[in-house]
């Protein structure tokens, strides 16, 4: 396999490398190698960090610090690689796992310095996407995580042909949810009747383009309607752009996405929690000199 480090040349930490490098690359890696011993030829065990992974175990739901309890003894100095293995688990609730297959190439005997492959792992690389944001993907919730994926590896024409597709087909869906909130925050009448038929509109991009009074002010990204940044993305040609283009392109889209159904389900829970306030204060008893 004639897969070249990645920059930087200067060789990473072992947990950065398990907790920022995707499959299919490989970095330099300075590892911590003890209890050298001799047995035909030099051999030690591998120091195997904590590192902080996310975990989606009910308990946790968020990032947690992974420990492993394997022992990985690797030959030094040998001119053969050596593939093996990873497993970690989460040292909180004990029920998530990590598993990562890497190879080690030609472990320096001096310095422990490798070149280290990653082949994969298991969840894949990288955060999970918000609930919420799958959610809104309905059945394209498959597609979103390929495109998910896809992004993960650099792989940015596939990422962002991926998100587009899922922002394209779930056009009705995003603006059902807008719909909502809106009434929900009593927006003018005039801007419900337009997102309404906007929603009518059969692509994306043009239904955007029927929206003129813009949003309610807590769906805003950075004071911009999500709508019309979604639209700049979505009129970007695919093949005008280099894969790196795409890529952040993929990265911008995704990003969007998931302020955008943070804002709606905020807007929802503050209308409900206000109500209740509300509501409960209205319940008091008026006191006595206000009744007299």
């Amino acid at each position: 396999m004639n897969t070249q480090p990645t920059d930087p040349v200067d060789p990473v930490i072992l947990d950065e490398f398990l907790t920022s490098c995707p499959p299919g690359r490989e970095m330099l890696v300075q590892l911590v190698i003890e209890n050298v011993r001799w047995n035909d030829h030099y051999i030690g065990d591998l120091h195997l960090p904590e590192v902080i992974l996310h975990c989606d175990s009910n308990l946790c739901g968020s990032d947690r610090v992974f420990v492993s309890g394997s022992r990985v003894s690797l030959g030094l100095g040998r001119e053969y690689s050596q593939d093996k293995f990873l497993v970690y688990k989460c040292r909180n609730c004990g029920m998530s796992h990590k598993t990562l297959a890497v190879e080690f190439r030609h472990i320096n005997s001096d310095n422990h310095i490798t070149a280290l492959f990653k082949y994969g792992e298991e969840p894949p690389f990288g955060p999970p996407l918000p609930q919420k944001l799958l959610k809104l993907a309905g059945d394209q919730r498959d597609i979103l995580q390929k495109g998910r994926r896809c992004e993960n590896q650099g792989l940015g024409i596939a990422a962002s042909a991926y998100y587009r597709r899922v922002v394209e087909s779930q056009k009705n869906r995003i603006f059902d949810e807008i719909i909502r909130v809106s009434r929900t925050l009593s927006a003018p009448a005039e801007l419900i009747k337009e997102l309404e038929a906007a929603k009518q509109e059969r692509r994306f991009t043009q239904a955007v383009e029927k929206v003129k009074h813009g949003l309610p002010q807590v769906l805003l990204t950075n004071g911009h309607n999500p709508l019309t940044l979604l639209h700049n993305a979505l009129s970007e040609g695919l093949h005008a752009g280099t894969d790196g283009d795409c890529l952040e392109l993929a990265t911008s889209i995704r990003i969007v996405l998931i302020d955008f159904v943070d804002r709606l389900s905020q807007a929802i829970k503050d209308d409900a929690s206000l109500s209740q306030a509300v509501g409960r204060l209205l319940q008091l008893k008026q006191p006595k000199s206000a009744a007299q």
